[in-house]
């Protein structure tokens, strides 16, 4: 650009020196006929070369760009190669977005891009499909206009996309989508779908599995037991050299049925559908009877240890209650404490072996939480509690009776009452569970008049 200004200058420059030159050596008539008629004829050029550029712009093509003369020449030259550069680089954006559409496509699920106000402003072929949309005639429609589900509708615009959402398939109801929306810059949104048809089968095949195989155990189970107890109650009927291995069968037969217990309530649960009934719970006296029974659950695993106790106590707010399910929100709390209390040694010198059942509200939340002054948990475990058998200490649970389960269990429990399972630990100082219910459950009782 600098070059094209620099010999536009230089060619009015040398202009103006020519016609002072005539003007010296001739009249001024003559000199300024001389200029004028030069000043024009190089006014008419750049004219015409401006037609032939805007001729060009209507419909620019790298083929038919003018090829100029002198100043011009550079005007086109920089414009070829501007327009070349440009080509290319579309090109390069073309095959970029081409690469992007099929990785896109090949992907299995389902994805869609939202605008600021839930218009459909890209999706692939794949969440066509699954969602019941056409790109070519739905784009910039809002999504809500064309997926009428309440609860999609509900979870898009309560803009709390921490868990997925379950939907049925727009075209085939024995499918099953799950759909989660991320946020993303310039109030835009990614709508993802996943087909989980197949994987809520085999989910449905193992729950029956389970259920299946526990009931069938149980009876088998059930006598075995039964026989165990009847010939070491008899007198003579077992030697005194096999009745170690007679308490043995016996330890390990309860065992197994605290695990087919454990696992037919599981199963119970996870193929229980919809939410859990919302019955006013007295949780002061249903805290009560988890403390009592905690107390004696204590004594009776450390029965055979002078003096050994835990410190068990309750602080509740009297005045605050919860809807729900009496039985599995038992369930739920027990299962807790009682995992505190196995891991709690007891109190003696070194330890205070103290376990705190508290029931608050906090931020509009209840909150019912254990703290033990236990053992303690790694951090890399604490994600993993939750999990069917997943212990951090095999050979500890075993010993205290633990089937592995429990806390799976809790979190299926809470799941149901839309609560969440918070877990702190330090490693040597003890842990906090804590299972937080939302406000649409919780029941602030009047104060009782004094």
């Amino acid at each position: 650009m600098l070059d094209i200004r620099l010999k536009a200058g230089l060619h009015v420059a040398a202009l103006s020196i020519i016609c002072l030159f005539l003007w010296l050596i001739s009249s001024a008539v003559v000199a300024l006929l001389v200029f004028s008629s030069a000043l024009l004829a190089y006014l008419f050029s750049h004219i015409f070369w401006l037609n032939k550029l805007l001729y060009w712009f209507k419909k620019p093509a790298l083929k038919e760009i003018p090829q100029g003369s002198g100043l011009w020449e550079d005007i086109f030259n920089a414009l070829l190669k501007y327009e070349r550069n440009n080509h290319l680089n579309q090109i390069k954006l073309n095959s970029a977005l081409e690469r992007f559409n099929l990785t896109a496509n090949a992907i299995p699920d389902g994805l869609v891009i939202l605008g600021s106000v839930n218009e459909i402003e890209w999706c692939t072929a794949n969440a066509e499909n699954q969602l019941g949309l056409d790109l070519t005639t739905d784009k910039n429609l809002p999504i809500v206009n064309l997926i009428r589900d309440s609860h999609f509708i509900a979870y898009l615009y309560s803009e709390a996309y921490n868990e997925p959402l379950k939907l049925k398939h727009c075209r085939n109801s024995d499918a099953t989508l799950e759909i989660q929306v991320i946020p993303l810059a310039s109030k835009q949104k990614l709508l993802i779908s996943r087909d989980m048809t197949q994987l809520e089968k085999v989910d449905v095949m193992r729950r029956d599995f389970i259920a299946n195989v526990s009931h069938e155990l149980r009876t088998p189970l059930t006598v075995v037991g039964g026989f165990l107890e009847t010939l070491s109650d008899m007198e003579g009927a077992v030697p005194d050299n096999l009745k170690n291995y007679f308490t043995m069968m016996q330890e390990q037969t309860g065992r197994m049925r605290r695990i087919i217990e454990d696992l037919l309530t599981l199963s119970t649960i996870e193929n229980s559908t919809g939410n859990s009934n919302n019955n006013e719970i007295d949780m002061l006296s249903l805290l009560k009877s988890i403390q009592n029974d905690a107390i004696g659950f204590s004594q009776g695993l450390h029965q055979d240890v002078k003096n050994a106790k835990h410190h068990i106590r309750l602080d509740a707010d009297s005045e605050l209650n919860l809807r729900g399910s009496l039985e599995e929100l038992r369930s739920a709390f027990t299962n807790l404490v009682s995992n505190a209390i196995r891991y709690t040694p007891t109190s003696d010198a070194k330890n205070s072996g103290e376990i705190l059942i508290s029931w608050h509200l906090q931020d509009e939340q209840a909150i019912f939480s254990v703290r033990d002054t236990g053992i303690g948990i790694e951090e890399k475990h604490i994600d993993r509690l939750t999990e069917r058998f997943y212990r951090v200490d095999r050979s500890r649970s075993r010993e205290t009776g633990g089937t592995g389960l429990g806390l799976s269990i809790v979190k299926h429990i809470l799941i149901r009452h839309q609560a969440k399972l918070e877990i702190t630990s330090i490693l040597g100082i003890g842990s906090t569970f804590s299972a937080k219910f939302p406000k649409a459950r919780v029941v602030k009782k009047p104060a009782a008049v004094k």
